[in-house]
């Protein structure tokens, strides 16, 4: 389902949006009050600070044995980690990192801590 976007120039697009009546007139309260130039001043503003908020997590497509060892390497230079961590910065699934250290664990290559 893809938004309703028109082309602007090359600066931006154009997207519709419906908003109710409280809310138009909420914005066109803080517009009134000077907290912003106008209503799109207000929605930008508030796209960006959503999407600053909201990130999207892409992993990477690799096999076990290379995962393994690319985990087994961050934790080697990080000395200690939460398995989250080694998930994003490796762009690794969460539960395929999981995996790995507990693997690590009974081949004795990793000691978890308590």
């Amino acid at each position: 389902m893809g938004a309703d976007v028109g082309i602007v120039g090359s600066i931006g697009k154009v997207v519709g949006a419906k908003l109710t009546r409280n809310e138009i007139g909420q914005i066109n309260k803080l517009v009134e009050a000077g907290f912003y130039l106008n209503p799109s001043d207000f929605i930008r503003e508030a796209v960006r600070e959503k999407l600053s908020v909201i990130k999207v997590i892409e992993y990477r497509d690799v096999d076990y044995e290379t995962a393994k060892k690319e985990v087994a390497g961050y934790f080697k230079m990080k000395g200690e980690a939460y398995a989250s961590d080694a998930s994003l910065d490796l762009e690794l699934d969460y539960e395929l990192v999981c995996k790995i250290m507990d693997d690590l664990e009974k081949e004795g290559q990793m000691e978890v801590a308590l």
